[in-house]
């Protein structure tokens, strides 16, 4: 082999290496996001509210113009907005946003009808009906009103109508306090089964200094070290639970993004499979719905405590959860309710829906099966927790 071959040769090598660094994030762009039959759009508060808080027509108007074009292209789309806040901000004509709940509640009051009322006008210029729904994170905890929320987006994508969703902010505390409409917009992709959340904020997407982050695979402490904690003006996320809620979607096994809403054509140029923020690779492995309300929207109300066994037969080879592997049980819960299963240091690896109670799993931890109803006079079941009602974590 020659130098000039030995060079062309390893040239190939290296141009190979940086394709193949490349290929999660470009195949993602266009296998996924290119392909997108159904999506979820996340708008925060200081992408469609002016400086001053009121709802920038012209912003809202760029954004209309897009989904009405992409629904008109048959992908369903569904819509998570913030800025009610905001808007009762610009409308009640307050300097800076309020810091007492009572008074953020009061301005969220004000401002949804304006928001909304903008919401209406202006997509009415381009065809497109909207159904304002106003939701509290409590609404998904309880599985049969999860399942009606479901059935009621799945009628209004039947009557052609672009769901609006934001949290109940007259009444959501948590959401007040932690910028709940990002995870929220996670929990509505996931119990749509959507092939993509995309998260619009006023940043072009994951920075690692000055640069956009590509790709991002999985959402690790690296990950979040990334960014800060801090909420934007008017608005309670920051970039933070942008990435609770990425990586809430690419676990379940779908897509996300992060891009900023101000560039032009963002939305569009994105489902066409354009290098644009930050996009998050899927799992391999897609969670099934009702895996996916269990593992990624419901609140576990207690722990059951598991030995190494016991943790290593749920994580190794999917297995149900005997009492023989339970060591410990955490808080008080009834048959049915939804728990965590951690292991001896407390990490948490799974969640499911216990067929014992708190106390009767006190009773029987560490027994075998067949001593069961021996211990609480009664053996309903042989699991404490069966496998198809478990997820991990």
């Amino acid at each position: 082999m020659t130098a000039d071959d030995t060079k062309r040769s390893t040239t190939r090598m290296k141009r190979r290496r940086r394709t193949k660094q490349k290929m999660p994030g470009t195949a993602v762009r266009q296998n996924v996001l290119a392909n997108a039959r159904r999506i979820v759009v996340k708008v925060g508060t200081n992408a469609i509210c002016q400086p001053a808080g009121r709802p920038d027509e012209e912003a809202i108007a760029a954004l209309a113009e897009q989904i009405a074009a992409v629904m008109a292209s048959g992908v369903r789309v569904t819509m998570v907005a913030s800025g009610a806040i905001g808007a009762g901000i610009g409308e009640l004509d307050l300097e800076r946003r309020p810091k007492t709940t009572p008074h953020l509640q009061a301005a969220a009051a004000v401002g949804q009808g304006q928001l909304m009322r903008t919401f209406h006008d202006i997509f009415a210029r381009y065809g497109v009906r909207v159904a304002q729904v106003l939701v509290t994170r409590s609404a998904f905890e309880d599985h049969q009103r999860y399942l009606n929320i479901r059935n009621t987006l799945a009628a209004l994508e039947e009557y052609g109508a672009l769901a609006i969703i934001n949290e109940n902010d007259t009444v959501a505390i948590e959401e007040l306090r932690y910028g709940e409409n990002d995870v929220l917009a996670a929990i509505v992709a996931n119990m749509l089964g959507a092939d993509l959340l995309v998260l619009l904020t006023v940043v072009d997407g994951v920075l690692s200094g000055a640069d956009v982050v590509d790709v991002i695979t999985r959402v690790d402490d690296d990950t979040m070290s990334l960014v800060g904690a801090s909420a934007s003006k008017f608005g309670t996320g920051g970039m933070a639970t942008k990435l609770q809620a990425a990586d809430m979607v690419i676990r379940a096994g779908e897509a996300a993004v992060i891009a900023n809403a101000r560039t032009p054509k963002i939305l569009t140029r994105l489902l066409a499979g354009e290098q644009l923020g930050t996009v998050f690779v899927p799992a391999q492995r897609k969670m099934s719905s009702k895996r996916r309300w269990i593992g990624l929207t419901a609140s576990p109300v207690g722990k059951v405590i598991v030995d190494s066994g016991a943790a290593g037969a749920l994580l190794k080879r999917g297995k149900s959860l005997l009492p023989s592997g339970v060591t410990g049980v955490e808080g008080t819960f009834a048959k049915g309710d939804m728990v965590a299963i951690v292991d001896d240091r407390g990490a948490e690896i799974a969640r499911g829906l216990t067929n014992y109670s708190a106390g009767q799993i006190e009773a029987i931890k560490g027994l075998k099966t067949n001593q069961i109803a021996r211990a609480i006079g009664d053996k309903p079941y042989n699991e404490v927790i069966h496998r198809n009602n478990m997820a991990i974590v």
